[in-house]
């Protein structure tokens, strides 16, 4: 009984550090990421479509991204759709294709990305602390419905706990190593 909450624990806390990478990947370090236009929506014939479902999204160097879409009417819903996501650049349109031009981070900016790094560190902590919280209810429900001892309930509770420790560590092991990326000039 309590292999499978320590599992199911496992599980939220791998689902938390999954989102952070996901998250991570929206943030700007040196060179661009096509990522960065992920959570953009361009309305396609009245309903709100991912950008990379109508076009094609590359880089075609480190600061540039190339947008070309499927249909050549795309182009003033996809620039209108970039502005309105306020990604820090506006879009330049040539008739065939959407092209955003980067310019090289700032200190400012890199030390700024590395703060949202830090609160997404944080989130997912949160997430990690909730699933905790989780996982010792269900510890605590055993107890009350006498299927386990209190001495297996605090043993119990102290694995949460090591579970939680590892994963939370995980998440500092990360940030870190995202902040050290996005200071590396």
């Amino acid at each position: 009984m309590l292999n499978k909450i320590y599992e199911t624990q496992k599980e939220g806390c791998e689902k938390a550090i999954a989102s952070l990478k996901r998250d991570f990947t929206t943030l700007r370090t040196g060179k661009v990421n096509i990522n960065i236009v992920d959570h953009v929506m361009v309305d396609y014939y009245g309903s709100p479509t991912p950008l990379n479902q109508v076009a094609t999204v590359l880089t075609s160097d480190a600061s540039t991204i190339a947008i070309t879409p499927w249909e050549k009417s795309m182009i003033k819903a996809i620039s209108s759709a970039i502005q309105a996501a306020n990604i820090g650049v506006n879009p330049n349109s040539d008739g065939e294709s959407v092209k955003l031009f980067f310019p090289p981070m700032t200190v400012e900016q890199r030390q700024e990305n590395a703060k949202h790094a830090k609160s997404m560190g944080e989130k997912a902590k949160v997430s990690i602390r909730n699933v905790r919280k989780d996982a010792n209810d269900e510890v605590k429900k055993l107890e009350k419905d006498k299927a386990i001892t209190e001495d297996e309930s605090k043993k119990g509770q102290d694995e949460v706990q090591k579970i939680t420790d590892t994963y939370t560590a995980k998440i500092d092991t990360l940030v870190k190593e995202k902040e050290a990326e996005l200071l590396k000039i």
